[in-house]
């Protein structure tokens, strides 16, 4: 089609194998003048505490989004009829320190912000979304936050360090990033080390919605309170794919069963339409332990899921 917007390369102008594997396969620049939405990849796994691997994840989900076409057909969302999207590529991290990365990660997700370009972030462990979170409210103050994981990530400390991928939300609520009123935690389950572990987000404001919550029902109805609930409040969304059963998603860290499925995990990100999204992350995926690819193809999809509903895009009613 003809366009003042960048198209995704299409499987008939050269095949899916092929090519770049660019995000969908879009242009890459650091350009971001007039673009809209960015994907972004922060490879790294040195905030993870159990199976590392989360830094292969964006390269592995960029090469599975080659298969994603550009409209939504399920929707009726056509982003690359409204917006001006490129792949971001990737942030340098110091892999072999951690405060530098996320100092490293706040610095460049301001510069993205700046040209008001919204973000759609590539992890990597999630670790990374306290650093990001921190230059969302450098821009934007105190946002919602709508967060899908199987673990609360509220730890204090893990092994005496304040920053890993279990105390993000800690950090978040500690330096007033997030409304905690304004807080949801979607598919929480598992073990844990007492009793009240889901307590601490509660007596803060989060509201939390355990997995056992969610089985065997729609979360439609959920999302319609959430959305209810955050109003016109600038909302950032962070989804581990982790939250997931690993019946769908085995390629991750810290597995759970019990987990939410992937007609679930569909109607979370589509119920944020309507909500001013000014950022999201898909975090956790690793390829190591995902040997048929689902797992990042499951993670580009929700990352294209997440593009479709942001602010402004446009609905093409005749493809519903």
């Amino acid at each position: 089609m003809n366009s003042q917007y960048n198209q995704p390369l299409g499987g008939n102008e050269m095949a899916r194998f092929s090519g770049i594997a660019s995000f969908m396969r879009l242009p890459i620049s650091q350009d971001l003048s007039g673009v809209r939405a960015c994907f972004v990849g922060i490879p790294m796994d040195i905030g993870a505490s159990n199976r590392a691997g989360t830094r292969h994840g964006p390269r592995q989900i960029r090469a599975e989004s080659s298969l994603i076409r550009p409209y939504n057909m399920g929707t009726g969302a056509a982003p690359f009829e409204t917006f001006q999207v490129v792949d971001y590529g990737d942030i340098a991290i110091n892999t072999f320190n951690l405060i530098d990365t996320c100092d490293i990660i706040t610095r460049e997700m301001t510069k993205i912000l700046n040209y008001n370009t919204i973000p759609l972030v590539l992890g990597g462990d999630h670790t990374l979304t306290y650093p990001v979170l921190r230059s969302v409210a450098q821009k934007h103050g105190r946002v919602a936050l709508i967060h899908v994981d199987a673990h609360a990530d509220t730890s204090d400390s893990m092994f005496n360090e304040k920053i890993a991928h279990g105390t993000p939300f800690k950090r978040a609520f500690d330096e007033q990033l997030i409304d905690p009123n304004k807080t949801f935690q979607i598919g929480l389950r598992g073990s844990g080390y007492s009793p009240s572990d889901y307590d601490w987000g509660r007596s803060k404001g989060f509201k939390v919605f355990t997995a056992e919550m969610c089985w065997h029902k729609s979360l439609a109805p959920i999302m319609a309170e959430i959305r209810q609930a955050i109003g016109n409040s600038r909302v950032y969304l962070s989804f581990d794919i982790d939250s997931l059963d690993p019946a769908y998603a085995p390629g991750t860290g810290t597995v759970e069963m019990g987990g939410l499925t992937t007609i679930q995990a569909l109607e979370i990100v589509r119920g944020c339409h309507g909500l001013d999204l000014v950022g999201a992350d898909l975090v956790e995926v690793s390829p190591p332990y995902d040997t048929t690819g689902n797992t990042a193809l499951i993670g580009s999809q929700l990352l294209f899921e997440m593009l479709c509903v942001l602010p402004g895009i446009k609905i093409n009613k005749s493809q519903r």
